[in-house]
């Protein structure tokens, strides 16, 4: 099955975001992606984080949410909307929120981002918690390819990287992770955080982020990329929009498992 992770510059502009989302899935399509994952907050880059409050929706309707439905349906693809900013439980609030679309258009899974971000160093101060209503749950969806195979996904946002019980928790063959990692932490820990999660799960890690500088003026790592169960970054773009496009094999996968079986050790 091939994979693509989008890399995105997103700006203030919903309608600008979502023109180039577009342009950059139906280049995914055409290369011949079944999934495609587009990155944290690729809707909307603010010019402050409350600027999320104002285009928030609720489940089941909205601009973003119709946006994601038809283009999967337009392309064909199992698309992963990044995060988009939804309902909270108050107003002051939003759920930083990842939805899966079939190809038939249908929302087939909802992830609200657990772990939310915090970095002060006396330069760069950022504190999710002021406008993020955090999530509880793990969630993983069932992909059948186009091969026949049937592929355990699971869920992540950004941060959560850094938290390896929540991919234990899902037990998933591919670990998706849209991110917006700062050019401070991600130059130091973006891509050893990324092969470890698919080493110690023995996954696939399709890792799609935002990469290069804002309107906002917030600068972000990019680097997305693709990863095999075995460590091996499969593609990557360091910067600026693009398409990183990867084949995930399950052949490799079942492979590297049966070879060193070290889910089978696990004790605690």
């Amino acid at each position: 099955m091939k994979a693509a992770a989008i890399q995105m510059v997103s700006g203030a502009s919903l309608d600008a975001n979502l023109r180039a989302a577009h342009a950059l899935l139906r280049e995914a399509a055409q290369q011949g992606a079944e999934l495609a994952v587009l990155p944290e907050y690729f809707c909307l880059m603010g010019h402050q984080d409350t600027d999320k409050l104002a285009v928030r929706e609720p489940p089941g309707s909205g601009t973003v949410q119709a946006f994601l439905a038809s283009t999967a349906r337009e392309l064909g693809l199992w698309l992963v909307g990044g995060t988009l900013p939804m309902v909270a439980s108050d107003a002051d609030h939003v759920r930083n929120t990842n939805l899966v679309f079939s190809p038939a258009g249908d929302c087939v899974a909802h992830y609200d981002k657990i772990h939310l971000f915090r970095f002060d160093n006396g330069r760069e101060r950022y504190d999710e918690s002021r406008v993020i209503e955090a999530g509880r749950t793990p969630v993983a969806f069932e992909l059948p390819s186009r091969d026949g195979h049937r592929w355990r996904v699971g869920l992540s946002v950004c941060y959560d990287l850094r938290f390896p019980e929540l991919y234990r928790a899902l037990a998933a063959d591919v670990l998706l992770v849209p991110s917006a990692f700062t050019f401070v932490t991600g130059q130091a820990h973006w891509e050893v955080l990324l092969r470890a999660r698919a080493v110690e799960n023995l996954a696939c890690v399709v890792a799609p982020a935002q990469g290069g500088t804002h309107e906002n003026g917030r600068r972000t790592w990019g680097h997305s990329m693709v990863v095999d169960p075995w460590g091996t970054v499969l593609a990557r773009q360091p910067e600026g929009p693009g398409v990183v496009l990867a084949e995930l094999d399950a052949t490799r996968l079942t492979s590297v498992r049966r070879q060193l079986p070290a889910l089978e050790h696990r004790v605690l």
